[in-house]
């Protein structure tokens, strides 16, 4: 092989056609801010799989001896009022935040798409319909919605869930009938209809696979705002029961003593925001990645 064929494979291989997966991920890679945010998230995950060999036990015993204790080599991250190990409970916690974060998104992507989808794909009175709902819906506060829910359905993981899960179903649906509004009238959408394909199977066979790249995007962005949210909900003692640790639990029990032992909401404030920036890092990288206006 001479060096013309050599050089001619290589800018082959380099420029090579990738499918639509291919092109996401190369971009992905090329983002170091969402590398470093899929980094910390692959931590995350490896910390929650860690604290489902934590027994309950171990982090809701209490051992007065250990009160207060400062971070050490056995108490990592300090002892709390009760003698409890900070580090496990706030390693613990993790297993409520990550099904919190995905569990309450799921739901509202699952609502929000469906209801988007038919909005923007039916139009005239049924859009106004579902859109009116979700203007009425996001006038309300997320967290007094939440509050609200919580306090009618009562304390509980599940409910803290469809709690948070609920206050992001209007961004779903705006987000995703913006995305159909511009896929409905393509040629493959008329020629679907053309052939007498019925509408909602239309929707989820043509219209959306096509207009789903935004919706990804507001799923990782909104997996930050929805642990936000039940840290929040937690923390003003509308999430889960006591004593459970709940990152916002561990905060709202140590701000009453931040000044004789600030680690009992430092850490738990730092995982909470470690967290969302790594969730927001990989939503801008896939963002980037997406957008055709980026592409080189």
């Amino acid at each position: 092989m001479n060096k013309n064929e050599e050089s001619t494979m290589l800018v082959s291989q380099r420029y090579k056609k990738r499918n639509r997966f291919g092109e996401i991920l190369h971009n992905m890679r090329q983002n170091k801010s969402a590398i470093i945010g899929l980094i910390i998230v692959i931590l995350l995950f490896l910390t929650f799989l860690g604290s489902l060999f934590i027994s309950y036990d171990s982090v809701t015993s209490t051992n007065p001896v250990n009160r207060f204790k400062p971070p050490d080599q056995e108490y990592p991250f300090g002892g709390d009022n009760l003698g409890r190990n900070t580090f496990l409970r706030t390693i613990y916690g993790t297993r409520y935040s990550i099904v919190i974060g995905f569990g309450s998104v799921a739901i509202a992507m699952i609502l929000g798409v469906s209801l988007g989808s038919i909005a923007g794909y039916y139009g005239g009175i049924t859009d106004d319909i579902i859109m009116r709902a979700s203007d009425i819906l996001a006038s309300i506060p997320g967290l007094l919605l939440g509050i609200v829910i919580v306090s009618v359905m009562g304390q509980s993981l599940r409910n803290l869930i469809i709690a948070t899960g609920i206050t992001a179903v209007p961004a779903f649906i705006r987000i995703t009938r913006a995305s159909v509004l511009t896929v409905r009238n393509n040629e493959f959408v008329e020629a679907a209809r053309a052939i007498g394909i019925p509408n909602p199977r239309i929707i989820f066979t043509q219209v959306l696979p096509n207009g789903l790249s935004p919706v990804f995007v507001a799923f990782t962005a909104s997996l930050g705002i929805s642990i936000i949210v039940a840290a929040s909900l937690s923390f003003l003692g509308f999430g889960i029961p006591v004593p459970q640790p709940e990152w916002g639990a561990l905060i709202s029990t140590g701000r009453n003593y931040i000044r004789v032992a600030p680690w009992l909401t430092t850490f738990p404030g730092l995982f909470i925001m470690v967290t969302v920036l790594a969730f927001n890092l990989i939503g801008d990288g896939l963002r980037d990645a997406l957008d055709p206006k980026l592409k080189k």
